[in-house]
Order: C-alpha cells, then structure tokens, then sequence
C-alpha cells in the first residue's frame, strides 16, 4: 500500500507492507534515527512521535493509520523553539540523561508543556512516567521542567511584546 502524509512539515509518500508499523517506516524508510523500537508494546517511551499533535508511541501505530496524518519525531521537534526551551531547561536543572531516554523525555516534556504552562510536580511526574527510563532523579526532572516551562513563558512574553 502507498501511504502519504506529513512528516516534520513536509509531504511524503512510502510504500509499506500490511504489518509495518510507524516505527519502522520512520526509521527504515525515512532514516530517522532519533527513535528506537525497543520494547514493541508502548511502554519504553523510546519511540514517542507527535501524530496529529498527540504524542503517541509509534510501535504500536500500525503504518496504514498515518495516511493524511501529520507526524513529527524528535528530528522535527529539535527545529522548534519549544525543544530548545526544553534543553536550556534540562542544561539550567543540569540533566544528565543515559541517552537511552532522552529523546523520549524531550517529547514527553514537549507534550505537557503544550498543554500545561505550568505544570505541578505532580503533572510532571505523571507525564514522565511513560519514558521507563530511571536515570534522572525525580526532582531534578521536575525541576528541569519547571526551568523549560519558565523559559517558554518568557519567550512567549517577549514575543507578544514585539
């Protein structure tokens, strides 16, 4: 089947096979790298894409679910302001990840702060959770968070005033 869609802003077409998931096109066929499929059933957070602006683990997207859809994977994301926010929070917080997660944390982060703020310590954790990865300790992640989200808003700020 011939599938077409948007993948980090631009339109692309592939061809894929009944039982390939979107993980797999998106690192076979299109060589993004930035994404791993390590667990296969969702929970490792490895390979965390924005579908359609929801953020959603692409080993479990069957490909023919994307056709008219709009991907952006971790390549994407790292274009943006949002994900520059994210880093400057994680250097002030001084995150250290292991690498194994960090993509997938940088997505998660991405995800809440589109949708929060200012997200609780609570909400941070909780978003979090779906990365298995336990490298960072909780209070440097939230406060990591809470630097990118300040930093956001502050961005934000100086834009509207311009």
């Amino acid at each position: 089947m011939n599938l077409s869609f948007i993948l980090n802003g631009e339109d692309v077409s592939i061809r894929a096979r009944t039982g390939d998931r979107l993980s797999d096109l998106l690192r076979d066929g299109f060589g993004l790298l930035g994404l791993q499929s390590d667990c296969r059933c969702g929970r490792c957070g490895r390979c965390l894409v924005f579908l359609d602006g929801e953020l959603v683990p692409s080993c479990l997207l069957p490909a023919f679910r994307v056709r008219g859809c709009e991907i952006v994977t971790i390549e994407g994301f790292a274009l943006t302001d949002e994900y520059h926010d994210i880093l400057d929070g994680f250097a002030e917080a001084r995150v250290e990840t292991c690498g194994f997660c960090e993509s997938g944390k940088i997505m998660a982060v991405g995800a809440l702060l589109e949708r929060k703020t200012r997200p609780s310590p609570d909400e941070i954790l909780e978003q979090l959770s779906s990365v298995s990865c336990r490298c960072t300790d909780p209070v440097t992640m939230i406060a990591a968070v809470q630097a990118a989200a300040e930093l956001r808003a502050r961005r934000l700020y100086r834009r509207a005033r311009q």
